[in-house]
């Protein structure tokens, strides 16, 4: 998914340093390496006689090994002590880029890498030995999404060509807030094309100027989307953690597909000023990580009010700069769980690992609420729908006025014709009846859009997720994330299983997708969702069971799924 901002976001970033169907939800250049990303066909071609057990590369072929797993706290150690500094950790995540990215699986998560980061680094590296620390991320590569604008020498372009050699007046709130915090932007990641909200059959994964993003469990394998290069990046380790965003599913379905930690924030926790926008109804920006630890510590350094994003106002005496006080291994003891039954139908096996992950909270002093039902949702999509068709065109032409003279394209409009012009690269292979159908919309001012809010905040809020958690008294709900992850067809497009992402994103309210397991090898994510601005809730819920459950495995790199492996 992505995250927008409305014309009141537009303007200055803040002095310091500061789909057409909603079950579809985030690669190229990169100035480290590599060949070009393998053809459809020939992809197709390459993997039809792998053998499913065999890893694309060994183990040795692979460098640095040493920072496969690392947390954010096992790096800061690492500075802390000299075994690393930040220079040698960024070198260290070029080289698995270059790689495991670029070569081998040809993971193509990392769309390109800042040319600055080792200068960065070095900068860093001298303000730590001067004892001069910025905050909690000093010296730890970050990868962001391509939709996330940065004011340097990368380019922001969510995948699309019709946005190439744009370059953002200023830095996105989240880009200054990290590099507030000390973080060094590693590079840009990959996404399904504008969000994947362009046109039907689309391919999660693939953007014009990415290429096919490939899953590090079995590379025939989809991404999900639209944060796939976010999500792949931090489970193959090339990357300390990486931000995504979210309208529909884009942080927690490629979180859960591809074995990490998304949390999606309460819409108004982080500021979308400077992101290439969908609907600011619900787009958000949120970590992806490998622990709940590491997202809460991401989380912590995003938060904030922002004069260019008024949904932030209502954030203020609701969050938090610090949210590890949340982190408690006995978090779900006595904690209410509502259990979303009509979710589960996804999989025989991803079910089987939700009952074991319902179980395994219940033994941990949870008291379940099981069948709770959401009959609100169905109508709630449909007005859901109506809001991002009329959002996307008006946030993304106020996004597109924002870069000024710095882009080729200065509208959804030019957009739409700058696709028809480069069909052959850009819709090779799908359209862009998503924008068709937003440029028809009329503006925010239009009753059939005033409507279609309003009628969404009293479903899916008001009288939705809030009623239904008051009336059962529950903390959090839970359900799968999303199926297991389907092989990439570029010729029919994405073969989606289901998820759960729905009644949280529509609302506005928190998701945070934790790994529960693997079917054939493929993982899948477990959802803890709830109120608006529950994070510290939902936190340590997800928490207590992610310690008590330790589902987090690495990829192996296999060229096909493991069959032998139920």
């Amino acid at each position: 998914m992505n995250d927008h901002h409305p014309p009141e976001m537009l303007g200055e970033p803040s002095d310091g340093d500061t789909s057409s169907a909603l079950s579809r939800r985030g690669f190229v250049k990169m100035a480290l390496a590599g060949s070009a990303a393998l053809g459809a066909t020939a992809f197709h071609a390459q993997l039809v006689s792998a053998h499913p057990s065999t890893p694309i590369l060994s183990r040795s072929d692979i460098p640095f090994n040493e920072l496969e797993e690392v947390t954010l706290d096992d790096l800061t150690k690492g500075m802390t002590s000299g075994k690393w500094t930040s220079r040698s950790i960024v070198e260290a995540y070029f080289a698995r880029i270059g790689t495991l990215d670029r070569k081998g699986p040809n993971l193509a998560s990392v769309i390109e890498t800042n040319p600055d980061a080792l200068d960065i680094a070095d900068r860093l590296d001298r303000e730590r030995q001067q004892g001069k620390l910025r905050g909690p991320l000093h010296g730890i590569p970050v990868l962001i999404k391509d939709n996330i604008a940065t004011h340097d020498r990368m380019q922001t372009t969510a995948g699309s060509l019709a946005l190439e050699g744009s370059r953002p007046p200023g830095d996105s709130w989240v880009a200054a807030k990290l590099r507030e915090a000390g973080a060094v932007l590693l590079g840009k990641a990959n996404l399904s094309e504008w969000a994947f909200f362009r046109g039907d059959y689309g391919i999660c994964g693939w953007s014009a100027r990415g290429g096919q993003g490939r899953n590090p469990y079995a590379t025939d394998r989809s991404t999900s989307g639209s944060s796939s290069g976010s999500a792949v990046a931090t489970s193959a380790n090339l990357t300390a953690v990486s931000i995504g965003t979210e309208t529909n599913g884009s942080i927690v379905s490629p979180s859960s597909v591809n074995g990490v930690v998304g949390l999606k924030p309460t819409v108004g926790l982080v500021s979308r000023f400077g992101i290439i926008p969908i609907a600011h109804t619900q787009d958000t920006a949120g970590p992806i990580t490998r622990t709940v630890r590491d997202a809460v510590i991401v989380l912590g350094t995003l938060t904030g009010v922002d004069k260019n994003d008024v949904a932030t106002a209502a954030s203020k005496g609701k969050s938090y700069t610090d949210y590890t006080q949340s982190l408690d291994p006995d978090g779900l003891r006595g904690a209410r769980i509502g259990v979303a039954r009509e979710f589960f139908d996804i999989r025989p096996g991803v079910s089987d690992l939700a009952d074991d992950a319902v179980k395994r909270m219940r033994d941990l002093g949870a008291v379940i609420v099981d069948e709770i039902k959401l009959p609100w949702m169905d109508e709630a999509e449909k007005h859901s729908l109506e809001v991002m068709y009329y959002e996307y065109k008006n946030d993304l032409n106020a996004y597109l006025e924002w870069l000024g003279k710095n882009t080729k394209v200065h509208s959804m409009a030019d957009v739409i014709e700058f696709n028809k012009q480069h069909a052959d690269v850009e819709m090779k292979f799908f359209g862009q009846e998503d924008m068709e159908k937003a440029q028809q919309r009329g503006p925010l001012t239009d009753e059939k859009y005033k409507n279609a809010l309003k009628e969404l905040k009293r479903l899916a809020r008001d009288e939705g997720l809030h009623k239904v958690m008051d009336d059962n008294e529950l903390d959090a709900i839970v359900a799968p994330t999303s199926g297991l992850a389907w092989v990439i067809d570029p010729i029919n497009g994405d073969h989606f299983t289901g998820g759960s992402s729905s009644p949280a994103a529509i609302a506005g309210c928190p998701d945070v997708s934790v790994p529960m397991g693997h079917v054939f090898g493929l993982p899948a994510g477990l959802s803890f969702f709830g109120r608006a601005w529950s994070e510290p809730t939902l936190i340590r819920l997800a928490y207590a069971y992610e310690q008590a459950s330790k589902m987090r495995r690495p990829p192996q790199f296999l060229q096909t799924a493991n069959l032998d492996k139920a």
